[in-house]
């Protein structure tokens, strides 16, 4: 059996969860999420406990078992407390405000980069250079992350562009540090 799809969720206070034939629903202080149950899936609500379950042993109804919990699972606490990710920009000149709906960045190109944030992203800009996008969905967070960091991807050998805070960049040598030795 899965060891993660048999684990029971526990949903936090303040959040409600309706299961609705082959949909979960959940809202909280946060929002409100949903997702679809695949075929041979089911959920089962007891009180603030969740349950999923498979009804076969297949090979697909095993992956799809510990997927659908999991995701159950991240839109609980997404509704209940959010997800957050944050970018560090680095570079000389390098910098970020928002306005409104939209990230305004000048990233060294010959012009600036507006970026607009999908419905459900806040973004919220620290010293010019640090970018923190919160929402409730773990998955949106991580894509509009990943879209923003795409826009001018660290170097590695001065390290500008847009990275993570938790990533580490493998920084080279230049040329005039290996033929220095010679």
């Amino acid at each position: 059996m899965s060891r993660i799809g048999k684990l029971p969720i526990t949903v936090p206070s303040g959040v409600k969860i309706a299961v609705d034939g082959d949909a979960v629903r959940l809202e909280g202080p946060k929002g409100k999420l949903s997702a679809a149950i695949p075929d041979g899936i089911a959920v089962r609500v007891d009180g603030t406990v969740v349950h999923v379950e498979r009804g076969e042993e297949a090979r697909r109804f095993r992956a799809l078992h510990g997927l659908t919990r999991k995701l159950i699972a991240n839109m609980a606490e997404g509704v209940s407390k959010g997800f957050n990710r944050i970018l560090d920009i680095n570079g000389v000149g390098y910098r970020a405000e928002v306005k409104g709906q939209e990230i305004h960045m000048t990233l060294g190109y010959s012009h600036p980069v507006v970026f607009p944030l999908p419905p459900g992203i806040t973004a919220s800009v620290e010293r010019q250079v640090i970018i923190t996008l919160t929402g409730a969905d773990r998955q949106l967070v991580g894509e509009t992350a990943a879209k923003i960091r795409s826009l001018r991807a660290p170097e590695p050998y001065k390290g500008k562009g847009i990275k993570y805070r938790e990533e580490v960049i493998k920084r080279k040598a230049g040329k005039a540090v290996g033929s220095a030795g010679k």
